[in-house]
Order: structure tokens, then C-alpha cells, then sequence
């Protein structure tokens, strides 16, 4: 690599971390990528709307669910019904704690706050960090509507502490998720000082004080009122107009480039804001020129999903009709030319569509090589890892691997260097971790393939990725977007 690609290079990953500082829940993802989209010239629809007058050839557009899942895609200016739609699909959730309903706890003179696993976390990376709290909340506004406000309190406020190894020298680390995870956020006696309550008097909600009747115990009881006024504050409201919220916690230290080098990048929520950033940047990419869908026959879209790490299976996941509804509408959007034959034209274009399934991979790791299959070692920096399971938890078969291999070689063309790939295999006598790609396939009938940058440390608070590979990520992105209709056409498959 030479040290003028280097520096190209390096600057993906520096976009990445502006990217991922400032996205600590998938609802900031969304509006991170929204942001990048937005700014890149897409326009936002929405699903209750009809596209019919919207949606046209030579257009852009992005539309989001719950706030957090998100879908943009851009229409070839050849496009016709039925033709295909080259997709890449990542998601915007990461292994969390997550503030539980009621969340108000106490113990030994100490402040403390319930919490819930998400996902499968490496749970005792979480003990000992600096941790706020991030999130959304429904607000009441002057008018008596309730809308949602993004919160990202960035200062650590909470901390869940480790026990002195001479009170227990345990070998290996254990802890109970439910009694030993809850972090503390003050003393109860410097909160009663600030409030100016006596100790016996404990804490009233609002709503109970105003007499007015409330379903649930008012915020401020279910939860501590400093936590509220913080969220409250953040939102630009007062206490009382919060009516309730969905809060996580996050590690307050700013992800960074690190090694010798600068070559890794050492980060929260690699898997899989890394990927949902490079498929979007790619994405936008493909289409930064101004005659980039002139002759484009189909349609390039990118589907980052909430809910993966806990089965997909939600509104907002994978594993619901939001996909096959949008490609259902796109698949019968008026052409230039006029043809109305849309009978069968959701059949035609998944027939001849293609899911690039985008999530994050294992790399080698230096003190544990014997984990990994002695042929299947992907190393950072070395570019994209295509995934393979011979008991289908990834998506892959060869003719996806013949047609990244194709995407990756034209991207020597456009960029002056191609885009290295790697493959992985688990171990025979080892567990795989599965994706969003065979779902999908199975419920689209979509040709898909399973790849993702390397990185160590996945599922930890803090993880560890390559600086290059953020770049490589992109480019063979934008080349798969921009190369995926007239490559298909030369790969002979039923």
C-alpha cells in the first residue's frame, strides 16, 4: 500500500468516527444517515404516502420506521417494472444496557439505576467505563400533542463498579446480570441536599402532587427526577411534559485511530455502524455524479435495520414486511417510456435482484489463533470478508462470490485499485454467529452474499476494527452499486 493511499484512505475512517460519536442509539444512526443522505440530495417520503407522484426515474429517496431503521435508494433513469434493485442491508443496533421501565433503585447510601441486557454483550467490558445515557423521549408540547426528541446526555453520569480483587479473588470474572449490573449515579444524601427533601419524604411525582389522575406511577417515581430534569433538559421541556422515554447507556470515551500507525480504529458499536456507514457513503457515492443513473436500469438502495442483535424479528427488524413492501412499490414504478405490464413485476425484480448482506466479521486474533480454521484467518486492513456456512447461517453460494469478485476488479478501473477480499469459515467444532442474509433470501427469494469488515472484540463496549478497511468497505460498495446491472447480465445462473 502505497503512502499516498494511505492518506486517501485514512480520511473514510476519520468520517466514521464522526459518524459513530455521534450516533449512540440506532435512532441517532438514522439521523446520522439522513443527515449524509439529506445533504447528498435525498428527499424524504413516507411509507403512509402514495409514491405514485413521487417516486420517478432519476430520483432519491430515503424513508425511515420507528426511528430506527432506515431505507434510501436512488432510480435508474432507464428504469422499467421488473427490472432489478442491488441492495445492501446492515443494521444500526449494538449489544446495550438499556434503562429498565422503572429504573429507581437505592442501596448503601447510593443512587443506583435498573437496567436491562440487549443482545448478547460482552458484559464485563461494561464494569468501570464512563457511561451516559442516550435515547429518545415523548415529550408533551404547548399545543397538548406528543412528539419525540432525540436525547444524548454526554457526560458520564453513571458507572458500574468492579469489586476490589481483595474481596474476591475470583480466577475468572463472574458477576449476576440482574443483582450486580446496576449501575450508580450519586449519593442518596448529596440528591437529598440538592432537592432540599428529608430523608423520610422520599420522592413524589408530579402528577401526584397536581392530584390528577395518572395510569402509571408518574416518571419521577419510576425513575429518579434528576434523570427526568437531565432528559427533560435535553429536550428543551420541562420535567413534566416528559410522559416517557427509551434510554441506553453508552461509553462517554470518544471513539478514535489507534496503533503505531493509526491503523486501527478502536470504537463502540463497530458491529455494525461500521458497515451502515460505508454502505451509505457508498450509496451516496455511486451517485455523486450528475450523470450517474443516466443509463442506470435499476434501482440502488441500502436498508439499515434496528433489532438485529435480538432476532430481527419486530416491525422495525429484518425479519418484517418493511423490505418486501418497499420493493413491492418500487418494482412497479412508472418508467420514461411509459410500460404499464406490472402483473408480475415484484416476481421479476427479485428474481433478478441481489441483497448484499453487510455485517461485521471475525478477524485472526493474535492471542487465541487456535479458534480459527487454519485456512480462513482474515486479517485487518486486508479488505472485506466474504462470509461462508455450509449449514446456512450466512447467506453466500459461489455465483455471489464470482460476482463481488467482478465488482471488486472494476473498482480498479474507477478508483485505480481494486478492492482485496478475504473468506471465513467458522471451525467445525465451533458455533456460528448467523446474519440478516438468510432471512432475507429465504423471504425475498433475492440472490444474497454475507460479508463484512474484520474486526477483534466483538459485542465488547469497546471494539477494534482497521483504518483501511472503512475505505476499502466503500469502494466496493459504490462499485457494486454502479456495476451490479450490466455484471449480473454475464453471470449465467438460474
Amino acid at each position: 500500500m502505497t503512502s499516498n493511499l494511505t492518506k486517501n484512505l485514512k480520511q473514510p475512517a476519520l468520517d466514521f468516527l464522526s459518524f459513530v460519536n455521534a450516533s449512540p442509539t440506532p435512532f441517532h444512526a438514522v439521523q446520522s444517515a439522513k443527515c449524509l443522505l439529506a445533504k447528498a440530495g435525498f428527499q424524504e417520503i413516507k411509507e403512509k404516502d402514495s409514491w405514485a407522484s413521487t417516486c420517478r426515474p432519476g430520483g432519491k429517496y430515503y424513508l425511515t420506521r420507528n426511528s430506527s431503521t432506515i431505507v434510501a435508494f436512488a432510480v435508474g433513469k432507464k428504469w422499467k417494472p421488473g427490472n432489478p434493485i442491488s441492495m445492501i442491508g446492515a443494521h444500526t443496533d449494538s449489544p446495550v444496557l438499556r434503562i429498565k421501565p422503572v429504573s429507581n433503585k437505592r442501596g448503601e447510601g447510593y443512587i443506583q439505576v435498573g437496567v436491562e441486557t440487549y443482545g448478547g454483550g460482552i458484559w464485563h467490558t461494561w464494569f468501570d467505563r464512563d457511561l451516559g445515557v442516550a435515547g429518545r423521549a415523548m415529550v408533551r408540547t404547548g399545543d397538548g400533542s406528543i412528539v419525540q426528541k432525540l436525547i444524548k446526555i454526554d457526560r458520564p453520569i453513571l458507572r458500574i463498579p468492579t469489586l476490589a480483587i481483595h474481596l474476591d479473588r475470583q480466577e475468572n470474572f463472574s458477576f449476576n446480570k440482574e443483582t450486580q449490573l446496576f449501575p450508580i449515579a450519586g449519593m442518596i444524601a448529596a440528591e437529598l441536599n440538592r432537592t432540599g427533601e428529608s430523608k423520610n419524604n422520599g420522592d413524589k411525582g408530579t402528577e401526584g402532587e397536581s392530584g390528577e389522575f395518572s395510569p402509571l406511577k408518574a416518571i419521577t417515581e419510576r425513575h429518579h427526577p434528576y434523570i427526568v430534569e437531565l432528559i427533560a433538559t435535553e429536550a428543551g421541556v420541562s420535567p413534566k411534559d416528559v410522559v416517557d422515554f427509551e434510554m441506553i447507556l453508552f461509553d462517554t470515551h470518544k471513539s478514535c485511530l489507534g496503533g503505531f500507525q493509526d491503523e486501527f480504529i478502536f470504537s463502540p458499536r463497530l458491529d455494525n455502524l461500521d458497515s451502515s456507514f460505508c454502505a451509505t457513503v457508498g450509496l451516496i457515492d455511486s451517485v455523486a455524479d450528475t450523470s450517474a443513473l443516466d443509463d442506470e436500469p435499476a434501482i440502488r438502495l441500502i436498508a439499515l435495520f434496528d433489532h438485529e442483535e435480538i432476532g430481527s424479528r419486530t416491525a422495525q427488524g429484518a425479519d418484517s414486511n418493511i423490505l418486501p413492501a418497499i420493493i413491492r412499490r418500487l418494482s412497479v414504478l412508472p418508467s420514461t417510456s411509459g410500460d404499464a405490464d406490472v402483473a408480475t413485476a415484484y416476481e421479476q425484480t427479485l428474481s433478478t435482484s441481489f441483497l448484499l448482506s453487510a455485517d461485521m466479521a471475525h478477524a485472526v486474533h493474535p492471542n487465541y489463533s487456535a479458534k480459527y480454521e487454519n485456512d480462513h484467518r482474515p486479517e485487518i486492513n486486508k479488505g472485506p470478508v466474504i462470509k461462508i456456512n455450509a449449514n446456512a447461517r450466512y447467506a453466500t453460494n459461489s455465483p455471489g462470490i464470482v460476482l463481488l469478485q467482478e465488482v471488486a476488479r472494476k473498482a480498479a478501473a474507477d478508483e485505480g485499485e481494486g478492492v482485496p477480499l478475504q473468506l471465513f469459515v467458522v471451525r467445525n467444532d465451533s458455533s456460528c454467529g448467523s446474519t440478516i442474509g438468510p432471512m432475507l433470501s429465504a423471504a425475498l427469494g433475492a440472490r444474497t452474499l454475507d460479508l463484512g469488515n474484520p474486526q477483534l472484540s466483538m459485542h465488547s463496549i469497546r471494539e477494534t476494527g482497521g483504518t483501511y478497511d472503512v475505505g476499502h468497505a466503500i469502494r466496493l460498495f459504490k462499485s457494486f452499486f454502479k456495476h451490479y446491472a450490466s455484471t449480473a447480465q454475464t453471470i449465467f445462473v438460474d
